[in-house]
């Protein structure tokens, strides 16, 4: 019989690219070799861990690994009509950005010089009508089989705000990935919140203060490196925009991980050494494996590629690969 495996699992958000996550989840829920503990997820990484914690209560592994197939779907069925999408010239030569899609491209303007508040005072949100949908929060508030934590900024603080799984609702989700440039700030007993991304992308600490799992794999969306320099003004924006959503992951992972090697660290208890499992910068872009869509606006919008193609080979490919070395 194989040894079953404790981990934690840290979920990065990045819009639509939380399809590759989704990928990872499966082949991990399909695994008899590890047993997920707990979750920490921003934006698009809470999407997927509370679609997740949703069906493990109410049918276990196999109704979770549906479940976050059937999420993404709804997502993506709900882009049909969307003018955000690649265009027909896109499509044929390949080209799997939005970078040039009138209808990205007047987003993107209007973003820049026009309030959420003005350019959507009814608040629309069709992510909130798929969540609405598909999740029980009542369910998932519910949940035994594993802890979650959701993180969101507080506008007015400035500090992160960690949503526990019993005050999970579907505010609370929103709220993780609540792009200000986008959307209206969602509002939480008189305090307001922003994606999470940008105070914890994803929060490690509860998982390292709070559970019991020797290992966390960080699903992280966002690449830390890039070769190439960018010129174009979208080019620039993307990698600022890569930097700042990175930033917080990668002070708290040096945090623990000179807490895990400190001569004391075993009478401490609690630190461990993280392993990370990445989309490569080329694969997240072009590969048509992949969701596509550069700009966190995305999360709102859904794929430009089908879901189940998006779901492999990468993700999968790439937790085999870090459920070997973790042994």
């Amino acid at each position: 019989m194989p040894h079953t495996k404790a981990i934690d699992l840290a979920l990065q958000g990045g819009g639509a690219h939380g399809a590759f996550t989704w990928g990872v989840l499966d082949y991990l829920l399909e695994s008899p070799q590890v047993r997920i503990e707990a979750i920490s997820g921003t934006s698009a990484g809470a999407m997927n861990g509370v679609v997740m914690a949703d069906a493990l209560t109410r049918g276990g592994e196999p109704a979770a690994r549906e479940a976050l197939r059937g999420f993404w779907q709804a997502v993506s069925r709900a882009a049909m009509l969307s003018p955000i999408r690649r265009t027909p010239l896109d499509i044929w030569m390949g080209n799997w950005s939005l970078d040039y899609s009138p209808g990205y491209l007047a987003l993107d303007f209007m973003s820049r010089v026009v309030s959420p508040y003005q350019f959507n005072p009814l608040n629309v949100d069709p992510l909130r009508e798929i969540v609405t949908d598909l999740v029980d929060f009542e369910r998932v508030r519910q949940c035994e089989y594993l802890n979650l934590y959701v993180c969101a900024t507080n506008v007015r603080t400035g500090k992160q705000r960690i949503f526990s799984r019993e005050e999970m609702t579907c505010d609370a989700l929103m709220a993780s990935a609540c792009l200000p440039f986008l959307h209206q700030a969602v509002e939480i007993d008189d305090e307001a919140y922003w994606d999470g991304g940008y105070m914890g992308n994803p929060a490690l600490f509860p998982l390292m203060e709070e559970c019991r799992a020797r290992d966390i794999v960080i699903v992280q969306i966002n690449p830390i490196q890039r070769d190439k320099i960018p010129h174009t003004a979208a080019e620039i924006l993307n990698r600022l925009n890569e930097i700042t959503f990175n930033a917080s992951l990668i002070k708290e992972i040096r945090t623990y991980r000179r807490h895990a090697q400190a001569p004391d660290s075993r009478e401490r208890g609690g630190y461990r050494l993280l392993s990370r499992c990445s989309v490569p910068p080329h694969q997240r872009r072009y590969h048509p494996g992949r969701p596509v869509g550069l700009e966190q606006a995305q999360c709102r919008m859904g794929l430009s590629v089908p879901p189940a193609r998006c779901r492999s080979p990468g993700g999968p490919r790439v937790a085999r690969g870090q459920l070997r070395r973790a042994r």
